[in-house]
């Protein structure tokens, strides 16, 4: 499992749907995930620092979660099959040290996970898919192999755009939220 964090969250006119950027840390490696309308508001709030007035779906998950007396430990998307993702949230149980592993959506899970700071993995088996597929970008690597300096947030986001924009959501199938 390679930890990955969101560093992106984008509208893609193409497909009418949101994106969601995961990059590896420590590589360069970007996965984008199609993600619903809700999970979209959700990361985009969390990432922006901000709360609604009210709790959402995602702040409730978080408070269940406490009051049984567990924490989330990390959000492992694991699985890529028939062009549909599949994630695991897991808890340790305070008093026990139980482990419980939770099936989720991965847009769910990413919300949960910026919820709780608890850290994202995805198998090193999706990145290669993804690959193949050439629907993940490789930035990092490629930008130091050439001999480029750091590039700043803005340059790296409009990078991550123009990616999106030359990427054809069919060449990796439609993926479900």
């Amino acid at each position: 499992m390679i930890e990955v964090k969101v560093t992106g969250l984008q509208y893609d006119e193409k497909a009418k749907s949101h994106v969601v950027f995961l990059s590896e840390v420590g590589g360069g490696r970007v996965l984008p995930i199609w993600i619903g309308p809700a999970e979209a508001s959700a990361i985009g709030m969390e990432l922006l620092g901000k709360k609604f007035q009210r709790p959402l779906t995602h702040d409730l998950m978080a408070t269940i979660v406490r009051g049984l007396r567990a924490t989330v430990t990390k959000v492992m998307i694991s699985d890529l099959r028939e062009n549909t993702f599949y994630a695991n949230v897991v808890l340790e149980r305070e008093k026990d040290h139980e482990i419980v592993n939770v099936d989720a959506r991965p847009s769910d899970s990413i919300a949960l996970a910026l919820k709780t700071n608890a850290p994202i993995y995805l198998s090193e088996k999706i990145l290669e898919s993804a690959r193949e597929a050439k629907v993940v970008k490789q930035v990092a690597k490629e930008d130091k192999a050439k001999g480029e300096e750091e590039k700043t947030e803005e340059e790296r986001a409009e990078e991550l755009r123009k990616f999106l924009e030359e990427l054809d959501p069919g060449d990796f199938g439609k993926l479900s939220p």
